[in-house]
């Protein structure tokens, strides 16, 4: 029953994004996306304002939230698929134990993307987060062109082919 909700509100918000992707020009509502630095897990600093020229997408999550941890393996296989092109994923993790907890529910999973911590959540309230996981797609000139409220099935075709849209721009 638990999957079923999941496919189906993966299948809604997939409807929301293969209809944005007919439309060329950039939403009422995007607005540029604000600027951050955090740490990777590896040590190094991430700023936002670094990766523009790249389709960024910025998803925030936590260990301990079950649709995270549903949403995770589609999130890796997505970073795979989209490797080589100007694109770059970031997860944010907002476990208040910090790398400790995600470095171990890495290990335990198998399953591991690129993440920046946020034990503080201050970059989760800079982007006004709701809830996770909570997903900013930000466009090539730094320009938030979707938010999207719980998880989705990322390694979707229409997904990749919206991604590639907003690459092609």
């Amino acid at each position: 029953m638990k999957k079923n909700l999941y496919f189906l509100l993966s299948g809604l918000i997939l409807l929301s994004l293969s209809a944005c992707q007919r439309d060329s020009s950039a939403p009422a509502k995007s607005r540029q996306a604000p600027d951050f630095t955090l740490t990777t897990l590896s040590g190094e600093n991430f700023r936002l304002a670094d990766s523009r020229g790249k389709v960024v997408m910025l998803n925030f999550w936590a260990t301990w939230c079950p649709p995270c941890q549903e949403e995770l393996p589609s999130l890796a296989d997505l970073n795979k698929a989209m490797s080589g092109k100007n694109f770059q994923m970031q997860t944010v993790a907002l476990d208040k134990e910090g790398r400790s907890a995600v470095e171990g529910y890495f290990r335990r999973t198998g399953v591991r993307v690129p993440t920046l911590l946020d034990a503080s959540g201050s970059v989760g309230k800079i982007f006004g987060v709701t809830g996770i996981p909570e997903t900013f797609l930000i466009d090539k000139e730094g320009l938030i062109r979707k938010k999207i409220i719980g998880p989705i099935n990322w390694s979707d075709p229409q997904v990749i082919n919206y991604l590639q849209k907003l690459i092609d721009g």
